[in-house]
């Protein structure tokens, strides 16, 4: 009996010893503690990788709706959704796969205003893993998980960058430039504009961009359609022309009235021109001339012709000139020059006629066409041919002046361009004083928002 006695008071102390021992340590105070914030731990941990996950797929999402609206933008057609979800797929955010929408308008408010700006939204269900743990579950669900909504948008608009043309066709309608087989048609270094269609058979033209209002077919080394309409720069200096003196008297040439012409109306040799000369009818040569104009000339012809004969009319070294065709539509008159030979005139480098070698007065429209520009007579010019509503046959090779740098430009109502017809001198129209026809064409979109 008292050994069994002393056999549990032995055991009894050293679980007492034991307890005692166990109170007094520390050695399991970390591993507690750690259990017990375990949960907080699991929580800030997966809010922080949650974090970073929400963090680079915005950051993804927005260089994606950034990049999908500056396509949109660039293409500007009835294309452009394609071209921003295209873009938007190219970065991962392809519409309908994994939770994502991509939506896109072009009609989009404009931070400068209007509403004509492209914007592309990108939406994303992010599947959450961690943050449920501690009661956060977002907004949505993917595939019956916990996820939430990422957006991001950019909105964006078409940016312009100005085009000049050494060729530019006004008519809206129809084919407004025609190239019929060209082979030999060498407009390099230069730009072609149509305010309708552009086509061309056979050749390209060698033009660097052939631009058309509505469809480019085969006209320039690089075609483009839908650009938008250049309005007539030049209408306004019709505002230059002077009064009409002739007082309803216009001599024209034996065969088209039977009346000779009087002297005033025949010109040979040496021309002294200054300021507005005003010629009421036709103006025959009848020998070469040479026009000394030193500081500039308007030659105004009234309801008639420059009939050149076969010979050559030229401008002197520093002297310069404006053959403006000017008068009414109520006569059979023609309103061009006629008759072979040369023209080799430069325009004035100053004043309101400045870059202007040859002007048809927008108000006619009859007796304005040509049949063979540029080869009868044959064309050396330095400056603008504007004939805005004349329909022109283009056949010849139109060379610099003598005495004049190398610009040429025309401005017709609608023309057709034969094999042979090529524009040789360009490249000198800024020291010519010519502001070259010029258009805004589509550029790459920009952001604005």
């Amino acid at each position: 009996m008292t050994l069994r006695i002393g056999f549990f008071k032995g055991i009894g102390r050293t679980c007492l010893r034991k307890f005692r021992q166990f109170r007094a340590s520390r050695r399991a105070n970390v591993a507690m503690m750690f259990g017990l914030s375990l949960p907080i731990l699991i929580g800030g941990l997966g809010m922080g990788m949650e974090s970073a996950y929400w963090y680079l797929d915005q950051r993804g999402m927005q260089n994606a709706s950034d990049a999908a609206a500056i396509a949109a933008a660039t293409d500007a057609t009835s294309n452009y959704t394609t071209a921003a979800s295209s873009v938007a797929g190219q970065y991962g955010y392809q519409d309908g796969v994994n939770g994502t929408t991509v939506t896109s308008t072009n009609a989009a408010p404009c931070p400068a205003g209007g509403n004509n700006c492209y914007s592309v939204s990108i939406t994303y269900k992010q599947q959450l893993y961690l943050l449920p743990v501690v009661g956060f579950r977002g907004d949505t669900t993917v595939s019956g998980q916990p996820a939430q909504t990422l957006r991001a948008a950019a909105t964006a608009t078409q940016a312009t960058t100005p085009r000049s043309y050494c060729m530019l066709a006004l008519n809206t309608i129809g084919s407004a430039i025609l190239g019929n087989g060209v082979p030999n048609t060498n407009f390099a270094g230069c730009n072609t504009m149509s305010n309708a269609s552009a086509t061309c058979h056979g050749h390209d033209m060698g033009a660097d961009y052939g631009d058309a209002h509505i469809t480019d077919s085969g006209c320039g080394v690089i075609q483009e359609s839908n650009i938008p309409i250049v309005p007539d720069p030049y209408a306004v200096l019709a505002s230059n022309i002077p009064p009409n003196p002739c007082a309803g008297s216009y001599p024209q040439e034996p065969g088209h009235h039977g009346t000779p012409l009087p002297p005033s109306n025949l010109w040979t040799g040496a021309q002294a021109l200054s300021g507005n000369v005003i010629i009421c009818g036709d103006l025959q040569l009848t020998g070469n001339v040479t026009i000394n104009a030193p500081a500039g000339a308007v030659l105004v012809i009234e309801n008639g012709q420059l009939d050149t004969q076969g010979y050559t009319i030229s401008t002197a070294s520093g002297s310069s000139v404006t053959v403006v065709y000017s008068g009414d539509n109520s006569g059979s008159y023609t309103h061009a020059p006629t008759g072979g030979g040369t023209l080799d005139l430069q325009a004035p480098t100053s004043g309101p006629w400045s870059g202007v070698v040859m002007y048809q007065d927008p108000s006619l429209t009859s007796g304005v066409d040509m049949s063979a520009a540029g080869n009868s007579p044959t064309w050396d010019l330095t400056g603008l041919v504007y004939m805005p509503k004349a329909n022109v046959t283009f056949s010849g090779a139109v060379n610099k002046s003598s005495n004049g740098s190398s610009c040429f430009a025309m401005v017709v109502g609608d023309i057709t361009i034969n094999g042979t017809g090529s524009i040789l001198a360009h490249g000198g129209c800024a020291q010519a004083g010519l502001h070259m026809p010029t258009g805004q064409v589509p550029g790459r979109g920009q952001l604005v928002f």
